[in-house]
């Protein structure tokens, strides 16, 4: 069994308790062996993948689910220091969103997301999303080693 088939660290930066949980759903509906990790805002977010602070032992996300609008550092701005950062920015960061602005479409890719995802208002949809995303990650793409 591969290392992906048994499952990956995947980073959720969502500040919507409710969407946290529908993720969290998804992940146990699915049942992957994937281990989710949460942080809400984007200043954690960063304190998490550079292991500072209260996530000093966190793991290294394989995945990066991210959320736009968020509180203290919007996600544009997270988006934007990880792929800048040489020690994380292999790390895929898919953005999860509700904005369907071309605007943010455009600026993400621009800031290297690897996917742009509008998040689906209805429950069985946004489980369907985020089994498809996990899916891809864990069986189609190769991610890199730490």
């Amino acid at each position: 069994m591969t290392e992906q088939q048994v499952g990956i660290e995947v980073l959720l930066v969502e500040d919507d308790p409710g969407d946290v949980l529908m993720t969290r759903e998804a992940f146990a509906e699915h049942k992957v062996a994937n281990r989710l990790s949460v942080v809400s805002d984007g200043v954690s977010a960063m304190e998490f993948l550079r292991r500072e602070g209260d996530h000093a032992e966190a793991p290294r996300p394989d995945l990066v689910l991210l959320d736009l609008n968020l509180p203290r550092m919007d996600g544009r701005e997270v988006l934007a220091l990880v792929k800048e950062d040489p020690v994380l920015k292999h790390i895929p960061v898919v953005v999860l969103t509700t904005s369907e602005a071309e605007e943010d479409v455009l600026r993400s890719y621009a800031l290297h997301a690897n996917a742009y995802v509008t998040k689906p208002v209805d429950f069985e949809r946004f489980i369907d999303v985020v089994q498809q995303i996990d899916d891809f990650f864990l069986s189609v793409v190769r991610l890199p080693r730490h």
